[in-house]
């Protein structure tokens, strides 16, 4: 099943994404600009292989709602996002707020 909800932010609205998959839930937050998404993310390829994409996401990881993404303190984050501000230890919301 997929749930496609929005999500007030401040004065913003984002999009959130819930995917249900056998043993896992993928869950990500979008802004127009950017992401954030739960551990399933690859940073790792989005700086390496995809580097030319210059793409703002992030990662937080044990997280199993988008209320828990929102909260949860960011475990890495892609090149792009960090020429934003945006750095590990930042809560998912206020990254968000960033990629606005």
């Amino acid at each position: 099943m997929v749930t496609i909800e929005p999500i007030v932010i401040g004065e913003h609205t984002v999009i959130g994404v819930e995917v249900k998959l056998p043993k896992t839930t993928l869950l990500s937050i979008s802004t127009s600009r950017g992401y954030i998404m739960c551990g399933a993310l690859d940073i790792g390829l989005l700086n390496e292989k995809l580097g030319d994409r210059q793409i703002i996401a992030a990662r937080a990881v044990g997280v199993r709602t988008l209320p828990e993404l929102l909260a949860a303190p960011l475990e890495s984050v892609t090149l792009e996002a960090e020429s934003l501000g945006i750095v590990p230890g930042m809560i998912g919301a206020e990254a968000l707020l960033r990629m606005l």
